[in-house]
């Protein structure tokens, strides 16, 4: 049942379930709330001399009820009707919820006539009303109140203690060790805690409720059995029961507040240490792995194979993707950590915080950059590598196959040439060795080129610096001194048979016929099989375009050369018909060629089967170069569009960062809202990674669809990070200092639009010159000496530059107050009492642990009066905090 639908009561008490489902469900309940609602009643009504026996029956005429609100309210209600009739109870009790209603809560389904009447669930419902408005309600606690306030107590009261988590009002009060922590906190000397065991709840209980009625006034409100007994305590028989604590250990309150001020100035001492040992150990990792990873970027020695320069590439986009990104967040954490604790240590009127030696953000940001430099240059070396691999792999192959051909071409040409046939042949047969001879000429000044080719091969291997040039050049070698050798050779046979060609006047004039188109066509054949053989090498559509438009030019020949084959085999023919027809006994050989026509044909068909498969191979090239333009164009579009959505993005957040539009928390909300849109970008980044991931697999090394490169990207990108980081970060200090030295919002418009005005080159930053500008134009006349001091604190980093934050941070200070200061040391005064000194044991008893144990330590090299040993006065207290100061 809500007994109160008012605005001001929801503020103290959140909204329950309706008084029927929630107050008799359990007669377990209604046992607790029966006990400890009357014991709450008669911790009053004993202070007007009397008490109640029945909670339901000595409500009922009213007068109790009455003087129970006089009590607890300190005010008097309206004279009581005395006689014993029901209508003069009846108008008791309406004189008592009118009461109840003119503190501003509304009573729902409760009337005169059921308390009257003895109405169990209605008269327990009215008293707990009463104990929500007047024991629960002015409940306050850190900016919570009521119920929450209660909860928000118990739980910092108990939280130092072990096997104590208190998260209701109901279970986690079963085992009572939080009735007995809440004790132990504020009176000690009373329970000793360490002896108490979880699994006890009884003892626990029982301790608790015997030690709080004998020594803190407040009435045994509960039976232990009935707590252990039900599976859920009553909320409302705990909640009275634990308010009633509160209450009497209230008087504590203001010796914790102050305690709480001293543990904060603590808190904010040890987070800046903290600060300070993080910033020295962050920073000294990461220079550590820029000095690490440095030499091996600038470790350049080439390897021989395509294979390892590959897995160098491999290695090098891991670090690229796994190993530098947290490294980048590593040292935007670092700048931000380093601004975050300077400016905490001046709100703290503490000195600025200056690095170890080599540790400057200045120091990592030149090591960065060297890294960044040699990384460049890296991966150019790596991919220039890989191109002259290529280029080797491809020539060396290329020398290869045509040194094969040629050397199968000139096996037995030199015991031919040797050979003294002519010595013992007929006129034919000389004129045919004549003839044949001839044609070898021929077939030789064909092979010239095909020899030069093999030369021009080895030399550009030579300049390329290939790794086998050696056995290279020994075999180019053999081929150039082969080759002189047969052109002596041929010089010298062609003399001799010239000599006999005189002696000699028949020639056959079919097999010369034959030998001389047959040898034209047979070397026609050989350079085609070599070049549908010829491996080939392009990187672009329009190369792959050429070389099958030059395919589809041969192909479109071959039928004339059929024709030409069939006039070949038919000289043959006609050779063989002769010979058949006028009986000639030429054994079945041509004199003037050693071309067959099963060689010709054995060669034209081997040509035939080449063509198919030179149209696969440039189909499956002219495919591959398809794939490679649609991967220029996909890393293209999108390279187009990221870049300059960075640059704009950089853009704005330096007007925002400039510009005076809301409040510093509306720039705040707007850099946070431009931070998420950068952050969601992030996915299309890694898309164009994965993009160049494709192209740098697929050996591609230009792109004419963008002049974005992946690493143009890469740098925008880390810098748009950083720079949104810092922003937000500077804004945040901003609000920092403001709130810390109480700026209105027309102070920070104000320096911002000086600091605008004199900031001429609009970076975000004022020069040296253009400060000083500044501070005459406020009115201040100083000399070098007193400029110099104030650059000291403006700009600790020596960095010749003021930033917008560190200047609103010395316009500040110019009207710093101390209230933070004297509250510290007004809570010390509170604690120290009339004595002027604390002991180390009261500092532990009123201070949570590790803050005690800070301050002590702080207060080690100090002392206090000469009686007292080991405690600190005021002034000792003061210099321990905060050093030599005017605190």
């Amino acid at each position: 049942m809500d007994h109160y639908d008012s605005q001001q009561t929801n503020d103290y008490m959140q909204p329950e379930e309706d008084w029927d489902r929630d107050l008799l469900l359990d007669p377990a309940w209604e046992k607790q709330q029966r006990k400890t609602f009357t014991a709450w009643c008669n911790s009053h009504l004993r202070k007007a001399g009397t008490q109640i026996e029945n909670i339901e029956e000595d409500f009922r005429d009213g007068l109790k009820l009455m003087l129970l609100l006089e009590v607890i309210s300190g005010e008097r209600l309206a004279k009581p009707e005395r006689g014993k009739m029901r209508v003069h109870k009846i108008s008791n009790v309406n004189k008592a919820l009118d009461f109840i209603a003119s503190k501003g809560v509304k009573l729902v389904s409760i009337g005169a006539e059921e308390i009257v009447d003895g109405n169990v669930k209605m008269t327990l419902g009215m008293i707990w009303t009463i104990i929500l408005r007047f024991a629960i309600q002015d409940i306050s606690v850190e900016e919570t109140s009521a119920k929450e306030g209660l909860l928000l107590w118990c739980q910092r009261k108990t939280a130092p203690y072990k096997n104590v988590n208190i998260q209701n009002f109901h279970i986690s009060w079963k085992d009572g060790l939080g009735f007995c922590a809440l004790i132990h906190r504020h009176r000690p000397e009373l329970i000793d805690y360490g002896k108490l065991r979880k699994d006890d709840p009884l003892t626990n209980l029982n301790t608790a409720f015997d030690v709080a009625e004998k020594f803190l006034d407040i009435p045994k409100m509960l039976d232990a059995e009935d707590i252990v007994g039900t599976a859920r305590p009553d909320e409302k028989a705990i909640m009275t029961y634990v308010s009633s604590f509160y209450h009497a250990f209230s008087g504590a309150q203001k010796a914790e507040t102050a305690a709480n001020r001293i543990c904060k100035v603590l808190a904010v001492n040890q987070e800046n240490e903290q600060l300070m040992e993080d910033y020295e150990k962050l920073a000294s990792d990461l220079l550590e792995w820029i000095r690490r990873t440095i030499p091996w970027l600038e470790n350049r020695v080439p390897e021989n194979t395509m294979h390892a320069m590959q897995q160098k590439l491999e290695d090098f986009r891991d670090y690229r993707r796994l190993h530098k990104p947290p490294k980048v967040q590593e040292k935007c954490q670092l700048e931000i950590n380093f601004n975050t604790l300077q400016t905490k240590l001046r709100l703290s009127n503490r000195p600025a915080f200056m690095p170890s030696e080599g540790r400057m953000v200045s120091d990592i940001n030149n090591a960065w950059g060297c890294l960044e430099q040699a990384e460049k240059g890296y991966e150019e070396w790596l991919l220039n590598e890989i191109r002259r691999l290529e280029r080797l792999d491809h020539l060396a192959e290329k020398f290869r196959q045509k040194a094969s051909i040629h050397e199968a071409w000139t096996d037995g040409k030199e015991a031919m040439l040797r050979q003294k046939d002519y010595e013992t042949a007929t006129l034919s047969e000389i004129k045919a060795l004549l003839k044949k001879h001839e044609a070898f000429e021929s077939d030789l000044a064909a092979h010239q080129d095909r020899v030069e080719q093999i030369a021009a091969i080895a030399q550009e291997l030579n300049e390329l610096d290939y790794y086998d040039s050696p056995s290279v050049n020994a075999r180019c070698q053999k081929i150039c001194d082969q080759w002189d050798n047969l052109g002596a050779l041929t010089q010298k046979r062609r003399e001799a048979l010239e000599r006999t060609e005189k002696l000699l006047e028949t020639i056959d004039q079919l097999y010369l016929e034959y030998a001389k188109r047959a040898a034209p066509f047979n070397n026609w054949m050989e350079g085609a099989m070599e070049d549908l053989q010829d491996t080939f090498i392009v990187h672009t559509i329009e190369e792959i375009q050429g070389l099958t438009t030059a395919h589809e030019q041969f192909k479109a020949t071959l039928p004339d050369a059929d024709k030409e084959r069939l006039a070949i085999l038919g000289i043959h023919n006609e050779v063989s018909k002769i010979v058949q027809t006028y009986h000639v006994n030429m054994a079945g050989t041509n004199p003037y060629t050693t071309i067959t026509p099963q060689e010709i044909n054995g060669k034209w068909d081997h040509v035939r089967q080449l063509v198919p498969r030179r149209d696969q191979a440039l189909t499956e090239e002219h495919a591959r170069q398809q794939h490679n333009e649609r991967l220029r164009k996909q890393f293209g579009a999108q390279a187009n569009v990221i870049g300059p959505w960075i640059q704009t993005k950089m853009e704005e957040i330096g007007r925002i960062s400039i510009e005076m539009h809301g409040t510093l928390e509306d720039q705040l909300s707007h850099l946070r809202q431009y931070e998420k849109s950068i952050v969601n970008y992030k996915p299309k980044i890694d898309m164009l990674e994965c993009d160049h991931q494709l192209i740098q697999e697929a050996l591609i090394f230009d792109n004419k669809h963008t002049n974005y490169t992946m690493e143009h990207i890469r740098v925008g990108w880390e810098q748009l990070l950083t720079t949104i980081a810092r922003t937000i970060n500077e804004v945040e200090n901003q609000i920092l200092t403001r709130d810390a030295k109480g700026i209105s919002q027309e102070q920070m418009n104000e320096f911002r639009a000086s600091f605008n005005h004199f900031d001429r080159k609009k970076t975000g930053m004022m020069d040296t010159d253009d400060f000083r500008a500044c501070l005459i134009s406020m009115g201040y006349n100083m000399g070098e000496a007193e400029f110099a001091r104030i650059m000291s604190i403006v700009d600790p980093n020596r960095l010749g530059v003021v930033t917008f934050q560190a200047f609103i941070d010395f316009m500040s200070r110019e009207t710093a107050d101390t209230d933070t200061a004297d509250q510290v040391m007004a809570s010390f005064k509170i604690l120290a009492g009339d004595k002027n000194y604390i002991t180390a044991d009261e500092l532990r008893r009123e201070l949570p642990p590790d803050q005690a144990e800070y301050c002590i330590a702080r207060m080690a090299p100090y002392s206090g009066p000469d009686s007292v040993p080991g405690a600190l006065d005021y002034m000792s207290f003061s210099t321990a905090l905060y050093g030599e100061s005017d605190l």
